[in-house]
């Protein structure tokens, strides 16, 4: 939800939040079931979209979420 307020607020910049899911790392005994690069893609992919991209929305690597 914060997401989408600082969207609302921050007409000028995208503001989007991503779920990376359950990704092995040191922080969880690289338990996840996906590697660093899986957990990250959803990430890189929308730290680089464009003006036109989507804004105050919620994302995992497999796309759009509902909240």
């Amino acid at each position: 939800m914060i997401a989408d307020r600082y969207a609302a607020a921050l007409p000028g910049i995208r503001t989007n939040a991503v779920d990376p899911g359950c990704t092995a790392t040191d922080l969880n005994g690289h338990t996840g079931h996906q590697t660093l690069t899986e957990g990250t893609d959803a990430i890189v992919q929308l730290s680089s979209i464009g003006p036109d991209g989507p804004n105050g929305g919620f994302f995992d690597r497999n796309g759009p979420t509902p909240w």
